[in-house]
């Protein structure tokens, strides 16, 4: 063997010694992390379930440290699912979190589960937002997840109208990018007769769906999972899924990725019973309404302007009360706690008929 490969050798193997070294380093360091998180758990044990000791604002500071920290090579996206798992699995040693979602399994909601509380949690498939809001109000679960808005699409109603009624706060929000795919049993085109897809799904890929299956009957399901089990028994089909549904229900993707639009996302929000003290850097939502007279809106938004608070979101929708009656949801940054935003809630409070804080959460952390 010539000198330079076996100096080479030589290097390798002191890399990979140095590698090992790290490695033995790094699992020394999370179980001694484990160790303090346990103990952490044990003091918090007076409450009654896992979700009365997670602290989103919590993991919402540590993971933007992680962040700031960061100086490469490992990307900001690469840290941060690490470190979520980190603190999923130290979580889950006394009792993993019981999450709710809408199901079945292979959903976009399945995979906005995961990537907010990471895999070391008792993920819960159910068939509607309203089952969501049910079981977290009775106590199955101990928080939800639940689509708020598709940034092509705009607002999921259903979830909007269940906060009218619930009792629930909001807890969290995560930004999930949505790719579509087409995925069959059938390997052309020409074969396909029939998209299975959630409605929402349909409407994201619609201008795909007009120049590439122009002829094909387009069917809205519950959810794109349920598009993908439908595909394994219906002849000359196909559905519009995210890539987990191809593989959990033996699909072959014959495009990638047809969305309209290539910054498409979707805002999940994460629902439990618990008020999140501030994180540093919060948004809070609102539901209010006024009585129906001239300059209602305006009336409900001079407060904000007043206080120096930023709003970042306004939707509004049937109360259900009244015919022609109307509520508005309302995001602002901030939390109630800071002064300017207490102070703007306080005359806020005063103008309305209906005044609902429905919670101040840390704002999504983004990967990038």
């Amino acid at each position: 063997m010539a000198k330079k490969d076996k100096d080479n050798q030589v290097d390798l193997s002191k890399l990979r010694d140095k590698i090992d070294g790290i490695d033995a380093d790094i699992q020394k360091l999370i179980s001694q992390r484990a160790k303090i998180a346990l103990k952490v758990a044990k003091t918090k044990h007076k409450a009654e379930s896992g979700g009365a000791f997670y602290r989103p604002e919590r993991e919402a500071q540590v993971l933007r440290a992680v962040k700031e920290r960061n100086k490469g090579p490992l990307s900001d996206e690469t840290l941060v699912r690490l470190f979520r798992e980190i603190m999923s699995a130290c979580l889950a040693q006394q009792k993993p979190l019981n999450i709710a979602y809408l199901g079945p399994q292979g959903t976009f909601s399945e995979m906005a589960t995961y990537k907010y509380f990471g895999h070391s949690v008792a993920a819960l498939p159910v068939t509607s937002i309203d089952n969501i809001f049910a079981e977290v109000e009775a106590g199955v679960a101990d928080f939800g997840v639940v689509p708020v808005e598709n940034s092509t699409e705009g607002a999921v109603n259903n979830t909007l109208d269940m906060f009218i009624s619930s009792p629930l706060k909001i807890c969290g929000e995560l930004d999930l990018p949505i790719h579509h795919n087409l995925m069959s049993r059938f390997t052309e085109l020409s074969e396909i007769k029939v998209v299975f897809s959630h409605r929402q799904s349909l409407a994201q890929c619609r201008g795909w769906l007009k120049e590439n299956l122009p002829n094909a009957e387009c069917i809205a399901v519950s959810s794109n999972a349920e598009a993908a089990k439908r595909v394994q028994y219906t002849d000359h089909s196909a559905a519009i899924a995210g890539e987990s549904a191809a593989a959990m229900y033996g699909l072959d993707i014959l495009h990638k990725e047809i969305e309209d639009r290539t910054d498409n996302s979707t805002r999940f929000l994460v629902i439990g019973k618990q008020i999140v003290t501030p994180s540093g850097d919060d948004k809070t939502s609102l539901l209010v309404a006024a009585k129906d007279q001239p300059g209602a809106l305006f009336h409900i938004l001079k407060p904000l302007t007043e206080c120096d608070v930023s709003m970042t979101r306004i939707e509004s929708r049937p109360s259900k009360q009244g015919k022609w009656d109307y509520v508005f949801f309302i995001d602002i940054n901030g939390h109630v706690e800071d002064e300017n935003v207490a102070k703007a809630l306080r005359l806020l409070q005063r103008i309305t008929t209906l005044f609902k804080v429905l919670g101040s959460y840390p704002k999504s952390i983004s990967d990038s």
